[in-house]
């Protein structure tokens, strides 16, 4: 048990090793900053940029990862208004901006070219409190406890902002390839945002399941082909790619209607093989998304909120999070994993 002064922790010692239990100081919020004590981290996929390290992001080490965080807020920095001790508030992906790059002065603060991340440039929430830039924080609503909050700050906000971003109007026919960690809660809200929902998933034992969660039709893309099975429903406006893996987002692209387009959030490590000249027959588009800030993830809360849109979710203490942290990895969870410090 940590003392007033100390926290328990997760971090990683250094790149490719396990995680490892410590106890830290309690940190102090700077001039611009909150320290939030967390109730719930998620655990994602991309933790492991902080877990096994990339050429894409430089990890000073030792880090704490996490960029699910819900929790309380414990402190303010002393040039801190807009939050106030025990406010209920989530962390995400973005960390952070600096309000002066052009992306910033655009309003693009996703964009920022000195963005921090939560979990990779600063500590994230696999730990009992942490500190944060006071723009990187979100309300959550009293209607969604900590550990539903927890997985839509990543997971939740990447499928939502995705979906209303995208050109597409209620009643269009909308499918989600891949009813995983990202596919059950975009499932839920592209049916709760009034499109016709179809899933595709190679898994039949998932149809029960995605019925349930909304969706109008299934297609068993192991033993159908999903473009066939698209146009057959008129084509697609949307086909939300959540699964990562080449294949199926390069099948889904044959089953788009007129306009109609393949937005990718899993990322597969692989190239997807795209036939343009399906593209220009149907001036179709493949495009990615990436989460938001801020202010979106609290617009994923509240709208998760009004709809009933939650995570479906396996929780661990955080001395677990080496266990947790493979059960993801290995596609074992269903769907996301929490951790409860």
């Amino acid at each position: 048990m940590a003392s007033d002064d100390t926290m328990r922790a997760m971090q990683v010692p250094a790149a490719g090793e396990p995680f490892e239990a410590v106890e830290r100081p309690v940190p102090e919020p700077a001039a611009d900053e909150v320290r939030v004590a967390v109730e719930a981290c998620g655990i994602c996929h991309s933790d492991a940029y902080a877990r096994e390290g990339t050429p894409v992001y430089d990890v000073d080490y030792p880090r704490v990862p996490g960029h699910e965080i819900a929790g309380r807020v414990d402190a303010v920095g002393e040039d801190v208004e807009l939050w106030s001790e025990g406010d209920r508030v989530g962390v995400g992906w973005h960390g952070g901006h600096c309000f002066t790059c052009e992306p910033c002065r655009r309003g693009d603060f996703q964009g920022c070219v000195n963005g921090e991340i939560t979990g990779l440039s600063l500590d994230g929430g696999y730990a009992e409190y942490a500190t944060v830039p006071a723009e990187a924080v979100g309300r959550v609503p009293d209607a969604l406890s900590a550990v539903e909050a927890a997985p839509l700050l990543c997971a939740g906000i990447t499928t939502f902002n995705a979906l209303r971003n995208a050109d597409a109007d209620p009643g269009d026919l909308v499918a989600v390839q891949g009813i995983g960690g990202l596919g059950h809660l975009g499932v839920q809200y592209a049916y709760a945002m009034g499109f016709e929902t179809v899933a595709l998933s190679r898994s039949p034992d998932k149809e029960a399941l995605a019925r349930e969660l909304g969706a109008d039709h299934f297609v068993d893309t192991g033993a159908t082909d999903a473009a066939e099975a698209l146009q057959s429903l008129g084509g697609a406006s949307l086909v939300l790619a959540t699964a990562p893996a080449a294949a199926p987002i390069a099948e889904a692209v044959g089953g788009l209607g007129r306009n109609g387009s393949v937005v990718v959030v899993g990322v597969p490590e692989e190239p997807v093989p795209v036939d343009t000249g399906v593209l220009v027959g149907t001036r179709g588009a493949v495009a990615g998304w990436s989460s938001g800030h801020a202010k979106d993830w609290e617009d994923t809360l509240e709208f998760s909120a009004l709809r009933d849109v939650t995570p479906t979710v396996e929780t661990y203490p955080l001395e677990e999070a080496e266990t947790a942290y493979q059960r993801m990895l290995a596609n074992e969870a269903r769907f996301r994993v929490v951790l409860e410090p």
